[in-house]
């Protein structure tokens, strides 16, 4: 196979697995830390994405973007301000939001100490690509 061939070869689907927080390597970014988790087909998903953000105090995720695909939020620990198409709910530990396809969303550290929270979203045949 050429590197051509295998550049255009589809991605192996993902397979139950234990992603253990202690082997998650902390990336650090402009506003606090990225751990990534898994990205990639499943044999019922096109996509399945997770990866966890930890938010210093005051920080936010970013200029306000609109996601082609659902998402799922969960707080592990701290205060997360999320702004979604306008309005804006604060949430603590354990907590979960649902970003709507097409939803604008920000999010940011209300609290006085890190946020984190874990994100996982999905591609489906339905989602649109643009």
């Amino acid at each position: 196979m050429s590197a051509a061939d295998s550049a255009m070869a589809p991605a192996a689907k993902l397979t139950s697995s234990v992603y253990d927080w202690r082997q998650l390597v902390p990336t650090p970014t402009a506003n606090g830390v990225r751990r990534d988790v898994f990205d990639g087909p499943t044999t019922t998903l096109d996509k399945m994405h997770c990866h966890i953000t930890t938010l210093n105090p005051g920080k936010d995720s970013g200029e306000p973007r609109k996601h082609l695909q659902e998402e799922v939020l969960i707080v592990k620990e701290g205060l997360v301000e999320a702004h979604i198409d306008g309005k804006t709910q604060t949430a603590g530990p354990g907590s979960v939001f649902f970003f709507a396809a097409s939803a604008v969303t920000r999010l940011r550290n209300a609290g006085a100490t890190p946020c984190t929270y874990i994100v996982i979203y999905y591609y489906t045949p339905l989602t649109p690509r643009n």
